[in-house]
């Protein structure tokens, strides 16, 4: 009976930590967002000056809505650092791991996410936008939507930035003992399957060299992830 009132304690506790977490959360989202509103309309102004592209609206609200997307996200890559913190030490709390685990798993989550969010910046956002703007012609040009563009530009930064979190979600894993690495190793095969369809489905592009540009990096990701979760798995 007394263990049964600890573990209702427990949860309640981790519950109302959960309550005040995801309160903080809207609050900061909003305060960013709102600082952000004066600022993506430059943004979208300088994005579209190095697309060469003048970007066009197709209703009345459509420009109101790509900037509040656009603020929308700059707050997001801003609260990142902050969300991964909380979130750390929230789950660490929860299942009684050493404070050391918050510090690396939050370190370690915002290395990704930054990391994926310049990969499809740097290489696979550039790239796929130059092939789809090179079937421009003289008869044949192009006329791009803000909100739209936003939407593209949105799903891969943020896209990427969260798949990158791949090795890290698996070590967690191991961590807490729900799944073995073992396991990971035995199911490449299907790992394997999911990543291609997945790189299929978000790649901006149908040839073969974009889908490459995303889905062997994940597949990277995946091996990292197997080799982090056997050294990390087991919990002390």
């Amino acid at each position: 009976m007394e263990r049964s009132s600890n573990n209702y304690s427990e949860l309640v506790r981790f519950l109302l930590s959960t309550r005040r977490f995801l309160l903080e959360l809207a609050v900061v989202m909003a305060v960013l967002t709102g600082g952000y509103l004066c600022l993506a309309p430059h943004i979208l102004a300088a994005i579209s000056r190095v697309l060469g592209q003048q970007l066009v609206f197709f209703d009345v609200a459509e420009p109101v809505v790509a900037v509040l997307k656009s603020s929308i996200v700059l707050a997001v890559i801003t609260v990142l650092p902050w969300f991964f913190i909380r979130l750390s030490n929230l789950v660490a709390r929860q299942f009684g791991l050493k404070g050391s685990f918050s510090l690396w798993t939050s370190l370690a989550s915002l290395f990704l996410f930054y990391a994926g969010a310049a990969f499809a910046s740097i290489l696979t956002l550039p790239l796929g936008i130059k092939f789809l703007l090179g079937f421009q012609s003289e008869r044949l040009k192009a006329t791009i939507s803000v909100l739209d563009f936003v939407d593209f530009v949105t799903l891969f930064t943020l896209g990427f930035g969260f798949i990158f979190e791949l090795p890290l979600v698996m070590t967690v894993l191991a961590r807490l003992g729900v799944v073995r690495a073992g396991q990971f190793a035995s199911q490449r095969g299907y790992a394997f399957l999911g990543i291609v369809i997945i790189a299929a489905i978000l790649t901006p592009t149908p040839d073969a060299v974009n889908l490459s540009l995303m889905a062997l990096p994940l597949y990277l990701l995946y091996e990292a992830g197997i080799i982090a979760s056997r050294i990390f798995g087991k919990i002390a």
